[in-house]
């Protein structure tokens, strides 16, 4: 998916998307960005909505005809919309690879899994947006082991906090999806209600 400039996306999202914007100085002109759209009177309902679509769009780095794919499934889906959403976006191969922390940034966890650099139930996958299952598990490819990407993954491992329904083994490097994809929503860069008004509306 073409994302554009980084820095310059996550300021008019005014929420930090990227890693590279989660500085102090993207923080400070966020915030006056903020101050100014409230003076102005703020955005219509309609415009709140499409922003909110939009940070969650960037927030995963999908496109725009997926993202819409994404939701129609969660609503065809019983049981809470907000909750299949989220179990959907965060069940993408690269989305795990990121949480487990295999992969610095969500562009780089997308690339290692477009490679072919990741294993699932011991058989290549190169799709970023495959969607993983309880009990799926998640190893590295024998001849990837010794590619730079990885080389200090067992210091990185030791920082990373991964999600509950994430078991990761560090010695064996490897990734055991333990439960149903999910995600805490003070985690969210975005209002997923809104999301969902936006295209029901």
């Amino acid at each position: 998916m073409q994302i554009g400039p980084r820095y310059k996306k996550a300021r008019y999202l005014g929420v930090p998307i990227f890693k590279k914007t989660q500085t102090q100085k993207y923080a400070m002109r966020a915030q006056t960005k903020v101050k100014k759209s409230r003076g102005r009177g703020g955005k219509s309902e309609f415009g709140r909505q499409m922003m909110e679509k939009q940070k969650a769009r960037y927030s995963y780095g999908v496109s725009g005809g997926q993202f819409g794919n994404y939701v129609k499934k969660a609503l065809q889906t019983k049981g809470d919309n907000k909750k299949n959403l989220l179990r959907i976006l965060e069940g993408r191969l690269d989305n795990v690879v990121l949480r487990a922390g295999f992969a610095p940034s969500r562009s780089a966890a997308r690339q290692l899994v477009s490679h072919a650099h990741i294993l699932v139930n011991g058989k290549a996958v190169s799709v970023p947006s495959y969607q993983v299952k309880t009990g799926d598990i998640l190893t590295i490819r024998e001849g990837s082991k010794k590619k730079g990407v990885f080389m200090s993954l067992d210091e990185v491992l030791k920082t990373i906090s991964s999600p509950a329904w994430i078991k990761v083994n560090p010695e064996l490097k490897q990734i055991t999806i333990d439960g149903e994809p999910t995600v805490d929503a003070s985690e969210l860069l975005f209002d997923v209600g809104s999301v969902l008004e936006f295209y029901t509306r």
